[in-house]
């Protein structure tokens, strides 16, 4: 048996009136999720334990099997994982983003947060852009790293751990009161500002009209995590198939392969059927037991507030993930069983996360069902299945 998670990221919302009253993942065309939500299982999770962020790091780590109570460190630690950082237990990591802030206002705190991913900037753009800031900002305690587009990272040697705003959660709203109370992380964002504003390659991403990257904003911070093997957690042999340093680092500390697939970027436009050919490469051909297909465009169109390009990302899943995998492995005679789902909401109508229960789909393929049910938020409140704790999901997938 062959075991699939596909991930949509930031999938489910609430009901819109721009979509007469349904959620876009209601509304889009899914024709493939819904013939195996009438052959399979739906119903609703809750992957965001009480009382914690609802963020994509411990959403992710939930339905992977960590209970984020236990194994959660920060959400940066994880993505230095992904790109190499080897951090002392005296460091602590934190998100760099590269922001868009309004220009118009003379104090850096009265300035608001346009865009949390600089137009979803690329990586080779913004690799110049946090050298120009490294080579003012860093020092021996402070050092930057490149990540992913718009996502980068600050070790602190022997630095602390504190609560810092994530910025797609403060989208239009003035910087002022959400930076960070140390003073020096606090000056480093401001000195940012300075450096990027007016380096040549935000003036021409504005002549482009585009999105300028010209703030750091720090965020997620944390130690070195500890996460125990997922082979020796579930004993299956494992991959991760995602365009995000934090699900990739997720599947460096888990001892999880990571595949890398050209073209995937964590954007509406990413490269959909290599992930699906590359995760059945990998069940069939390398004989790996589970894989993980994880896709941000939903997550990504939500912040931006877009309606039609979350229904868009959604139908993309459908069509370009789900659809041929389920074929590469039927055609491959493997049975398997696949769980489709969010790792947590990203409604339209706020721009971020909630921890509001979302909607799964489990379809296997030995044991066919019928019913009529579609695979929608809706729907899958109405079947009366609902698990409590997401970190369970993963057994329930497997039949522990």
């Amino acid at each position: 048996m062959k075991y699939v998670i596909v991930l949509g990221d930031g999938m489910a919302d609430r009901p819109l009136e721009e979509l007469q009253g349904m959620t876009p993942l209601e509304y889009a065309k899914t024709p493939n999720m819904d013939k195996l939500a009438a052959a399979g299982e739906i119903g609703m999770v809750h992957t965001i334990p009480d009382g914690m962020s609802p963020g994509s790091d411990t959403a992710n780590l939930s339905v992977l099997g960590y209970d984020p109570n236990i194994y959660y460190s920060g959400r940066s630690p994880l993505e230095a994982l992904s790109i190499g950082v080897d951090m002392k237990p005296t460091d602590v990591s934190l998100r760099c983003n590269l922001v868009t802030l309004s220009e118009e206002e003379e104090k850096y705190e009265d300035r608001k947060i346009l865009d949390h991913s600089s137009g979803e900037i690329s990586t080779s753009d913004a690799a110049v852009l946090l050298e120009a800031v490294r080579k003012e900002l860093e020092t021996d305690i402070y050092k930057f790293y490149v990540g992913t587009s718009y996502r980068h990272l600050l070790i602190w040697d022997q630095g602390k751990v504190m609560e810092l705003t994530p910025p797609h959660d403060v989208l239009g709203q003035a910087v002022g009161q959400y930076l960070p109370e140390d003073e020096i992380l606090r000056g480093m964002m401001k000195k940012s500002y300075d450096v990027l504003a007016n380096h040549p390659i935000n003036i021409e991403r504005k002549k482009q009209g585009l999105n300028p990257a010209n703030s750091c904003w720090f965020w997620g911070a944390g130690t070195r995590p500890a996460l125990s093997s997922f082979q020796e957690k579930t004993g299956l042999s494992g991959a991760m198939i995602s365009a995000v340093d934090l699900l990739k680092g997720i599947a460096v500390g888990a001892s999880m392969r990571n595949i890398l697939v050209e073209g995937a970027n964590g954007g509406l436009h990413t490269n959909y059927e290599g992930k699906a050919q590359a995760a059945v490469d990998v069940l069939t051909k390398e004989n790996y037991d589970f894989v993980y297909i994880h896709v941000e465009a939903p997550d990504e169109m939500g912040h931006q507030g877009s309606v039609e390009k979350k229904v868009q990302a959604i139908e993309y899943l459908d069509e370009r993930v789900i659809a041929p995998v389920k074929s590469g492995l039927e055609q491959a005679g493997e049975p398997f069983r696949m769980l489709v789902m969010p790792d947590h909401p990203t409604p339209i109508s706020i721009r971020t996360h909630t921890a509001d229960d979302v909607p799964y789909l489990l379809y296997d393929s030995t044991k066919i069902e019928s019913n009529a049910w579609k695979y929608n938020e809706k729907e899958a409140a109405q079947s009366g299945n609902r698990i409590a704790k997401g970190c369970e999901m993963i057994d329930y997938l497997i039949g522990k």
